[in-house]
């Protein structure tokens, strides 16, 4: 075990509970601190269901292309917990962040708190020692409640798509989840909105009037899409025409669109190269990611194709169902799901977006978690649901059953752990 995981486990166990959402540990911790989270750099911050890492991956790179040095904080992390933590462009440092948590965790002197609150007063505190012109500030989960929720004065806010997630946290319809995820609106910071159904509409309408603020909507004060293998940009200060995003997917284009509104409606210091720029170099890991090389590439049979998607809910299996779909367009092949979820997805609601498309899926327990389905109950919710689904013991187990399909195209998909997983078996390195 590294030095790295050995303080994360030790703060692991700081709380009962994996989440308890609550302000009214993070302010003491931060006071003992030095209120590093009144230091930082102009925040923009970023809530909602999905899209949140995607839209701050655009902004990333536009914000690079353009010359400026920016924080990004983003969770869960994939394979190296320095991935959530990027300053001034660069990944935090081993020993750099071994210092700070161990700095954290005497400042907090065993009071209980929740692995992402300590790590949240970690991540501030670096931020606030590190020059930086933007921080761009990923919720972990709601708005209200979460601990990232602790900045007062953001530059800007942005709420990608909110749809039903986390609803054993966050409320069980759209409505009661857009009332947490509003919770990030300040009043006197501008705000972008994606595309939204009318229920959370009405819920953050609602939101910004009382705080005397006036978003701008995609679908209706922005819009974006493909033509022509390009993307159409349009807003009251005119078109753009842009190159495609460099990320795979129909929906990669609502998620690029909502960062440029939101690039411009806050008046960022980016032109029209530097946003071309950002869309050809955007990266973001495990959102149909193709895996062409490494050991379980090589289970599959030349001709198949290896695909990794983090997709963890409906709304996103959707938009990976759609770019499935499209992708059989251009080469059709057999569909083949190798799938694991933790225990707060319901397996049936994750593959509905996949009906008529799949030839077979193989499930997995994600290795390491102990709150992941089981791989036999997924198989058997996948059949009840009208799917050919098997259980296997690991990754390479399913890789393996799945080379007997030649030319199949293989989706490992169904949660970030089991991704993160993936890319460290595969030995492919964070971006």
């Amino acid at each position: 075990m590294s030095r790295t995981d050995a303080i994360l486990r030790r703060l692991s166990a700081l709380h009962p509970k994996l989440i308890d959402l609550s302000l009214d540990r993070i302010l003491p911790l931060l006071a003992a601190l030095g209120d590093p989270h009144k230091r930082l750099p102009p925040v923009i911050h970023v809530a909602g269901t999905n899209a949140k890492g995607s839209t701050i991956a655009y902004l990333r790179a536009f914000l690079e292309a353009a010359g400026k040095s920016v924080h990004v904080y983003n969770s869960p992390h994939l394979v190296h917990f320095n991935e959530r933590i990027r300053l001034a462009g660069t990944l935090v440092g081993t020993r750099r962040l071994n210092a700070a948590l161990e700095k954290v965790e005497a400042a907090n002197a065993g009071r209980p708190m929740t692995f992402f609150e300590i790590t949240t007063a970690t991540a501030f505190m670096l931020f606030a020692e590190t020059p930086a012109d933007y921080l761009l500030l990923e919720t972990g989960m709601g708005g209200t409640y979460d601990t990232t929720n602790v900045v007062e004065h953001p530059l800007g806010t942005i709420i990608t798509p909110v749809d039903l997630d986390h609803q054993g946290f966050l409320g069980n319809t759209i409505a009661e989840i857009a009332v947490s995820k509003a919770g990030i609106l300040k009043r006197g910071a501008k705000a972008v909105m994606g595309l939204q159904q009318d229920e959370g509409r009405a819920v953050l309408e609602r939101a910004a009037h009382r705080l005397g603020i006036r978003p701008i909507w995609q679908g209706e004060d922005f819009h974006g899409h493909a033509e022509d293998g390009r993307l159409v940009y349009s807003d009251e200060q005119g078109l753009l025409d842009l190159p495609p995003p460099a990320l795979l997917g129909a929906h990669q284009f609502d998620n690029a669109a909502l960062a440029i509104a939101a690039t411009r409606h806050f008046g960022l210091p980016v032109d029209e190269a530097a946003l071309a720029q950002g869309l050809r170099q955007v990266v973001w890991p495990a959102r149909m990611t193709r895996l062409q090389t490494g050991p379980l590439h090589d289970l599959l049979d030349p001709a198949a194709e290896l695909w990794l998607d983090g997709i963890h809910n409906a709304h996103g299996a959707k938009a990976v169902a759609e770019t499935l779909r499209a992708l059989a367009h251009t080469r059709p092949a057999p569909l083949i799901l190798v799938m694991g979820l933790m225990n707060t997805r319901a397996p049936a609601a994750v593959l509905a977006p996949f009906a008529g498309m799949v030839d077979k899926i193989f499930t997995l327990t994600i290795p390491g978690e102990a709150n992941a389905h089981k791989a036999a109950f997924i198989a058997a919710e996948a059949r009840k649901a009208g799917f050919e689904a098997s259980p296997k013991r690991s990754v390479e187990a399913a890789l393996r059953a799945a080379s007997a399909s030649a030319g199949a195209r293989v989706l490992i998909c169904g949660s970030l752990y089991l991704a993160g997983d993936v890319l460290a078996r595969n030995h492919t390195p964070p971006d």
